[in-house]
């Protein structure tokens, strides 16, 4: 986030009043969704209860959206350049929307992961072209401060999430959480019609169309293999969706590497200071955004909270992550991220093991401790990682970064969520086997929560040990940046 800072000089005749109220509309089209990237985690155990069905079918309503939006954050560019940024974001909000409306009149299981997936489909490409769309909007020399504005809500939407959704389930019901998107979408639409100016399209590459149909049933199947796989590796469900999804992962690179306009810019992992990053990245997002799905659902099952003081106790996360985020920044310049990383992920890794070790009678200060540590660690290593592997893209792919990294998360939060809910339901279930009572049966649920704790604190674990080999990228002297290669550091700010 450095390299966008500002020149102390401002232009006379350019005044924040001018780009306000499309910053505006921006804003709150691009707030709604990251709210609603919170909101479901705290509503897990409640839309497990209504629907009657198990933990394993209601993590899809997570999954399947995140697979969702890591489908379409690599079209944005495409889009925009057919049709104009904002007659796709206004197709964005209003899709977004739709998908909210329906995952409100949800009858089943079902239907709701089918609704997610139609709001994913939508909101995975509002953040990059909002962000593309001030970007723009700003000049040069303010970009630094305009930028800054976005990051606020970007801070807040985190923070506010959990709170308003426990605050809706447990005054009103679960659908409010989606329902009161709608007033939200008509508002940014409105605004969007407005106030936001019209741009101009560029020039339309071939799209990847192979390549567009191979991603989602790469990702979808091997995440399926994965959910599966946490009750047996063996069975024939598991290996149906890996194999499946690995054939159709490895169609899905060659077919990358030989597109001249590829879906996703695999060639960049020719770099091998990316590699390192960007595997670093994900191993941190399995642990951290794993382990974010199971908490809300152990406050809930095992020590009894509602879905709003869920929500509080939450909170205090997201305001760690809010001071460590300018903290590790500004650290960054000056030590790089090798050292940040260790000690984030180290942070993680024993707040990870201090949550595996609790019982239904752990008090709630040892809890918020553990979820402050989390967000420290979250601050100090996340902005760190993804500015590492930023500088460290090959100079002439620099601009194919964001989508490929955007894009890659989503996919590996998804497997996290898969891969640990199933973890913990099997384990659950072989911890609570024979049991005859009520004190048996919760001394296995918490054993369950414990297993799947230690298996996500030994991955950021890993994680930490494998920051030890991370170095400064390395720059060859006859790479330049075009004009038009440029990376927008703003992009790195959702993730």
């Amino acid at each position: 986030m450095k390299q966008q800072t500002a020149v102390p000089q401002d232009p006379a005749e350019f005044s924040i009043k001018t780009i306000i109220l499309p910053l505006l509309a921006i804003i709150v089209g691009m707030i709604m969704v990251i709210l609603d990237s919170t909101v479901v985690n705290v509503a897990i155990p409640n839309l497990v209860q209504y629907f009657e069905t198990d933990l394993k079918t209601i993590q899809w309503t997570v999954t399947g959206y995140t697979l969702a939006l890591s489908a379409v954050i690599p079209l944005a560019g495409w889009l925009t350049d057919r049709f104009g940024a904002k007659r796709v974001f206004l197709f964005t909000i209003a899709m977004f929307t739709l998908g909210s409306v329906l995952c409100s009149i949800a009858q089943s299981p079902e239907q709701l992961i089918i609704y997610r997936i139609i709001q994913g489909l939508g909101g995975g490409m509002v953040a990059p072209i909002g962000m593309a769309m001030v970007f723009r909007l700003a000049p040069p020399e303010r970009r630094g401060s305009i930028m800054g504005m976005l990051g606020i809500p970007m801070l807040l939407a985190p923070a506010l999430g959990p709170v308003l959704s426990g605050w809706f389930i447990e005054s009103f019901s679960w659908h409010w959480i989606f329902l009161i998107n709608l007033p939200i979408g008509i508002a940014a639409f409105i605004l969007c019609i407005k106030f936001l100016p019209d741009t101009d399209r560029g020039r339309t590459p071939a799209l990847d169309l192979l390549g567009m149909i191979l991603a989602p049933i790469a990702f979808s199947m091997l995440a399926y293999g994965v959910s599966e796989g946490g009750t047996s590796w063996t069975s024939a469900t598991t290996l149906t969706g890996v194999i499946v999804g690995g054939v159709a992962l490895i169609l899905f690179v060659i077919v990358e590497l030989r597109h001249k306009n590829p879906l996703l810019e695999l060639r960049v992992f020719k770099s091998s200071d990316f590699t390192r990053g960007i595997i670093l990245a994900w191993v941190s997002q399995v642990a951290l955004f794993g382990a974010m799905i199971l908490i809300p659902l152990y406050l809930q099952q095992i020590k009894g909270y509602t879905a709003l003081e869920t929500g509080l106790i939450l909170l205090p996360q997201a305001l760690a992550s809010g001071v460590g985020m300018p903290l590790g920044g500004r650290l960054f310049d000056k030590i790089g991220a090798r050292p940040l990383a260790f000690v984030g992920l180290g942070i993680i890794s024993g707040a990870l093991f201090i949550l595996s070790s609790i019982t239904a009678e752990t008090g709630l200060g040892l809890i918020i401790l553990s979820l402050v540590m989390m967000g420290l660690g979250m601050g100090f290593s996340m902005m760190p990682l993804n500015t590492h592997v930023l500088n460290a893209a090959p100079r002439k792919l620099v601009g194919r970064v964001t989508p490929l990294t955007a894009a890659a998360q989503q996919v590996v939060v998804s497997f996290a969520v898969a891969g640990l809910t199933g973890f913990l339901t099997s384990h659950i279930a072989s911890n609570t086997a024979g049991a005859t009572d009520a004190t048996s049966v919760v001394n296995g649920l918490v054993a369950g929560f414990n297993d799947t704790f230690f298996l996500a604190a030994c991955i950021a674990l890993f994680g930490c040990l494998l920051s030890l080999i991370l170095r400064k990228p390395k720059r060859m002297e006859e790479e330049s940046l075009q004009s038009g290669d440029q990376p927008d550091p703003a992009m790195m700010m959702g993730h």
